[in-house]
């Protein structure tokens, strides 16, 4: 399969705190943080999205629960993993979604892994892929062809997430296992374009 990424020709910019309410000690980042522990802080609690699009890990390292941060105010933990059904309190390591482009977006489902069984197109976001005529709530693999995209657990982008995007595994994710160091499921049932 073929990939079609454009990066974002902007930049990106995020400040973080390690108090909720943009309290405490602050910094501000313009690329990947593997681990704010190497900073001097113990967690964020608080950050702004200045510009383009981020992903945010539970664990150092870009490991663990993901959360994708959009442009704006997170003056909580609960602002960033209130829709989520398993809220983590923390996020210590972060990094920009280069490929996000909202308006190009293109992404193949497949109904088993490794690309087998029937598949469908996406090009635009679905709160529920049951409604959309997707039978099942699992997912087998995906291939993205333009874009990054956020997979959801369960329909209203509730449940884990996970990031998928063009210019990562050569947008092929032949396995859940490929999908996030926390997936431990196929279960997907909502999937939406991350905003830069």
């Amino acid at each position: 399969m073929s990939l079609q990424c454009t990066k974002s020709a902007g930049h990106w910019k995020i400040v973080v705190w390690d108090e909720e309410g943009f309290q405490g000690r602050r910094h501000e980042f313009t690329a990947e943080c593997p681990s704010v522990l190497e900073l001097g802080f113990e967690t964020v609690r608080s950050l702004k999205v200045l510009s383009g699009a981020w992903v945010g890990f539970e664990h150092a390292g870009f490991q663990g629960q993901q959360y994708v941060l959009e442009r704006g105010e997170y003056p909580s933990w609960d602002a960033w993993s209130g829709n989520t059904s398993y809220p983590a309190e923390r996020l210590t390591s972060f990094r920009p979604v280069a490929c996000a482009n909202h308006r190009d977006s293109r992404l193949t489902i497949f109904e088993q892994e490794n690309f087998l069984g029937r598949k469908g197109e996406l090009s635009d976001d679905y709160p529920s892929l049951q409604a959309m005529g997707w039978d099942g709530n699992e997912v087998g693999s995906f291939h993205v062809h333009s874009g990054a995209w956020v997979c959801s657990q369960f329909p209203g982008y509730r449940g884990f997430q996970y990031v998928l995007e063009c210019d990562h595994h050569s947008g092929d994710y032949k396995h859940f296992r490929e999908w996030g160091s926390h997936a431990q499921t196929f279960q997907v049932q909502s999937i939406r374009r991350i905003q830069q």
